[in-house]
């Protein structure tokens, strides 16, 4: 595999004095730019190996060492300058060369340096499969079919009785405004482990799988991360256990929630509310259809209509139920709410094929329920999972389709 070495100076004695020291193969890149030149052409530093001339540019040497940290980068340097050598390897510097450096010494210093680019030119070949195949976002390392990724990793702990933790990451509904983009994600994967998850359920929304780790070594974790972002950031934790799938994710977007809530107190959703008598829940149940789920479902429809190509949402409420149905040409499904009594809200949603000689619904329908306690129930959770029901209905419109 070739490598891609980009020499960095002022001092175009440098490039002739450095380049024949370094033994190159027909098959390694060789690029020479000045400091001034580098911002048109710094594309060129990811999977590359810098070597960089401080000749009278020591600040703008540790100025760059900064932009490309972690890209493997040798400084040289004419003087031995103990105090910038310092500075330097702060910065990131990989290694520290001057003019008495042996070619031996150089050679020796090159070939991790090299090992090092070799690797990330592999790792970008690796991720641009994925990509293409809608695995991993673009600009990060974060996957985007988080249901087949958990139950695939939900599978590995139980059978290796592997302790984890899945954390749900969300901002509130001003702090995504405010945002850069990527800004969470590029922040989190600075802060993990090469063998941590990190998977993408919506918008500027995660899901977070910690290996070897219990609820409060992740609640550490999550601090160390939100230290870097300056907007309000949320999360909610959960052992992952013996749980399915869907039960964890239940499960870690409550207590992300509960996070995100713990402080605001609603005459809605307040515990004492409900146990005082049945009429009265009812009528409290009913507020929820007004200022929760009638603008959520209105929301959701308004926000994916246009977005799904051959499909279309509509909404239903009635007396003590709400139905958000998608239909497409081989398939339907629907998300319906309802409340059987004080004690609970049941959520059940049902994916069906559609044979189309007869256009008749399939007798099989995949279903599922998911039940919260009443104060539990509220807008953003209600927007999540309708965000997952969307998610997963799109993976199944093919199932009529066989």
């Amino acid at each position: 595999m070739q490598n891609r070495i980009v020499l960095i100076s002022d001092d175009s004695d440098f490039f002739e004095y450095i380049s024949s020291k370094l033994k190159l193969r027909k098959s390694d890149e060789l690029y020479r730019y000045s400091f001034d030149e580098l911002p048109e052409k710094i594309q060129l530093i990811n999977s590359s190996l810098l070597i960089i001339n401080s000749e009278n540019s020591e600040d703008k040497t540790l100025e760059l060492l900064e932009i490309a940290k972690g890209t493997p980068s040798i400084v040289f340097s004419f003087n031995d300058n103990e105090n910038f050598r310092i500075k330097a390897y702060r910065n990131g510097a990989l290694d520290f060369i001057t003019l008495s450096t042996s070619d031996e010494e150089l050679e020796a210093k090159l070939v991790p340096a090299l090992n090092i680019v070799s690797s990330f030119e592999k790792n970008n070949l690796y991720r641009e499969m994925l990509v293409k195949n809608n695995l991993v976002t673009q600009n990060n390392e974060v996957f985007l079919d988080y249901n087949n990724m958990l139950d695939r990793e939900i599978e590995k702990i139980k059978t290796g009785s592997i302790s984890a933790v899945l954390a749900a990451i969300s901002p509130n509904d001003k702090t995504k405004f405010l945002l850069k983009a990527n800004q969470i994600e590029t922040t989190i994967l600075n802060n993990i482990r090469k063998n941590d998850i990190l998977m993408n359920f919506a918008p500027n929304k995660y899901f977070l799988l910690l290996y070897n780790t219990d609820i409060e070594s992740a609640e550490k974790i999550w601090e160390k991360i939100v230290y870097y972002i300056p907007e309000k950031i949320y999360a909610g934790f959960a052992a992952v256990g013996n749980k399915n799938r869907q039960q964890l994710v239940n499960e870690v977007l409550n207590k992300l929630h509960e996070s995100m809530h713990k402080n605001s107190k609603t005459d809605i959703g307040s515990s004492n509310t409900y146990i005082e008598n049945y009429k009265l829940y009812k009528q409290e149940f009913n507020k929820k259809f007004e200022m929760i789920i009638s603008p959520v479902f209105y929301q959701i429809q308004q926000m994916y209509n246009n977005k799904l190509f051959g499909m279309n949402i509509q909404q239903e409420i009635g007396e003590g139920y709400g139905n958000l149905y998608i239909n497409s040409k081989y398939s339907e499904g629907r998300f319906r709410i309802t409340s059987p009594g004080q004690s609970k809200i049941n959520i059940d949603i049902t994916f069906q094929s559609i044979k189309l000689e007869n256009k008749k619904a399939s007798p099989y329908p995949q279903t599922k329920r998911i039940t919260l306690e009443p104060d539990e129930f509220e807008a953003g959770l209600l927007e999540d999972l309708l965000e997952q029901f969307i998610i997963e209905f799109k993976s199944e419109v093919n199932i009529g389709n066989t």
